[in-house]
């Protein structure tokens, strides 16, 4: 940031005025100074008008400033069969029809900003929610924040497993990255993507166990992406990146412009495979549960 002077104007006070330029500096050569502003055209600043200057760091991607209730409310468009209940800004969830093991994300209380009623209410009104269905209340609270105290100040306990962390990114920026480390391995594998709706399957591999697997589900323009899988066997083949790269070309022509996924913090390579692509982190989430649910040991 650059503050100049304006010569030949008067300032609020009466004395000379000020302006600021926001923006990167281009060049600082022969008593000038270039600036190039977010949008418009460069500005040319004379040394000799300069009244000071500071670094400031860039200012995060849009899609960096939303909330992480915002963010995380994009997670269930990944889920066909989920109940979502609104408790003021909290939101109740339920897979209606659940196969093989309970998702958390699914099936939790995403309790990100205010419930609209005094906490122990809010607590109340969880508990009933998943009773009403058969279920162990869980919640899904951001790291750190003042509600994962509530949680614990309540008597609820943190599991021990499922912590997370979500992700975002381009969708063009993770295209291009996927598209030019394929061409570095070279690798080759037909896709059948199965669309249904506003949801994906991409899978490579003949048969009826296919040798990599992801999903994709597109809300507005985000595209969050899950379940990718690839057989042991045939893994740094680039399976991987050419089931992505499937997923986000479809996305891309739905109009999707984010990317969001959410990796477990005790997986370090998949961690790193994402950072690698362009990912980078948004916040971090866990989980609580009361001490007297048994679907959510909180000790694995």
């Amino acid at each position: 940031m650059v503050r100049r002077l304006l010569r030949g104007r008067t300032g609020p006070s009466g004395g000379p005025a000020l302006t600021d330029v926001l923006g990167v500096c281009l060049s600082w050569a022969e008593g000038t100074c270039v600036v190039q502003p977010a949008s418009g055209e460069p500005v040319r600043i004379a040394l000799a008008d300069i009244v000071s200057g500071k670094p400031v760091p860039p200012r995060p991607a849009p899609r960096l400033r939303v909330s992480a209730r915002d963010a995380e409310a994009r997670t269930g468009g990944l889920w066909a069969t989920v109940d979502r209940e609104p408790l003021g800004a909290w939101e109740l969830r339920s897979e209606r029809e659940p196969t093989g093991r309970l998702l958390k994300r699914a099936n939790s209380c995403l309790a990100m900003g205010d419930p609209g009623r005094p906490f122990p209410e809010a607590l109340a009104a969880v508990e009933a929610f998943y009773a009403g269905r058969g279920r162990d209340p869980l919640a899904q609270v951001e790291a750190g924040s003042a509600l994962e105290e509530s949680f614990a100040a309540a008597g609820w306990q943190r599991l021990s497993y499922g912590e997370s962390e979500l992700l975002l990114a381009s969708v063009a920026r993770l295209r291009r990255s996927l598209t030019e480390a394929g061409a570095r391995t070279g690798a080759t594998a037909d896709v059948e993507l199965t669309v249904t709706g506003a949801r994906a399957v991409a899978s490579a591999g003949a048969g009826c166990d296919p040798l990599a697997e992801a999903r994709a589900g597109v809300d507005g323009d985000w595209v969050g992406l899950h379940g990718l899988t690839v057989d042991p066997a045939h893994r740094r083949r680039g399976l991987a990146t050419t089931v992505v790269l499937a997923l986000l070309d479809w996305a891309a022509e739905q109009g999707a412009m984010t990317a969001w996924l959410h990796v477990e913090t005790d997986n370090p390579d998949g961690r790193a495979f994402w950072e690698a692509l362009g990912f980078v982190t948004h916040h971090t989430c866990r989980y609580y549960a009361p001490s007297s649910a048994s679907a959510w040991p909180v000790n694995r």
